[in-house]
């Protein structure tokens, strides 16, 4: 896929501009009240000294710099200073469903978090990337801690329109050695695919010392199938149809989804990986307020949409 040119046209500034207002202002109202970073906390790699100041922790004194230099220095480890952050968006077809309750699709409500999430990372000078994929990554940026990358990211999204299947688990394998430095690997899907492929992805990523965060997005649609009449259902990555009456089905699926999403929130916290999931009918700014209050105050995340 060639690289593409975002700002070529004026109806592409136009859809850019509007992603990242709508971003700003979701990051303006998210962080009141935020003091620190809720990215920071997962790297303990040493990273640099710096000069002590009085009342901080005097066991992490490093006493040979001392005796070499007479001044009081800090280990500082990485989990102090910048992360650096990979999101990998789901440009799959699965990802272009709206409902009937929700103002954006689900590609359209992910691409606004990953910009907000973004804005609120390099202001904090945070590296960020961007992986687009479907069945291969289609689309690798290399983390950089500026607002040119933002809106490259921005420009990346909108210009996407996603389409084929979904393969998490074998590009999560293909993908894993490309990532040079650790980052965190945050996952931004509907997580509609082999489950045992994906975790076969993910452990693999957590071998090489990466952390990995699941953002999962849904549309409430996809989990109570609230239709009533003869509906036509359409595979949106595939071909088959069924032309069916949803009361004669609809409690086997929502149980069939409900252990679904039991699987995914019981399979990640017991491989210890953090795990949240987004309603796209659930307002935007709530969504993410929520996200960023419960990452700080946890550490760790297993939350669901309301």
């Amino acid at each position: 896929m060639p690289p593409p040119r975002p700002f070529s046209d004026p109806d592409a500034v136009a859809r850019i501009a509007d992603l990242t207002l709508r971003s700003r202002r979701l990051v303006e109202g998210a962080i009141s009240g935020l003091h620190r970073s809720p990215f920071h906390g997962f790297n303990v790699e040493f990273a640099e000294y710096r000069e002590y100041t009085p009342g901080e922790d005097l066991r992490r004194l490093d006493w040979r710099v001392f005796a070499r230099s007479d001044r009081h220095y800090i280990k500082q480890y990485e989990e102090e200073s910048n992360v650096r952050v990979t999101f990998l968006a789901d440009a799959s077809a699965s990802m272009n469903y709206k409902g009937t309750r929700a103002a954006l699709s689900k590609f359209e409500y992910a691409s606004t978090m990953v910009v907000a999430l973004s804005m609120l990372l390099t202001r904090q000078q945070d590296p960020v990337g961007l992986v687009l994929f479907d069945e291969k990554a289609t689309t690798n940026v290399p983390p950089r801690a500026t607002q040119a990358q933002v809106q490259l990211l921005a420009g990346m999204l909108q210009k996407c329109r996603p389409a084929r299947k979904t393969e998490l688990g074998s590009m999560l394998l293909a993908l894993g050695d490309q990532f040079r430095r650790r980052n965190m690997i945050v996952i931004v899907s509907d997580l509609l695919t082999d489950l045992d492929a994906l975790y076969q992805g993910l452990d693999r990523l957590r071998f090489s010392g990466h952390e990995v965060l699941l953002m999962q997005v849904l549309d409430r649609d996809e989990i109570d199938l609230p239709f009533d009449g003869p509906t036509l259902f359409q595979d949106m990555e595939g071909d088959e149809e069924l032309f069916a009456e949803p009361r004669a089905f609809q409690r086997s699926y929502r149980a069939a989804m409900d252990d679904f999403l039991n699987e995914v929130r019981k399979a990640s916290g017991a491989r210890g990986y953090d795990h949240v999931r987004f309603l796209t009918d659930e307002p935007l700014a709530d969504a993410l307020s929520r996200f960023l209050h419960a990452r700080l105050e946890s550490g760790r995340l297993d939350r669901r949409g309301r």
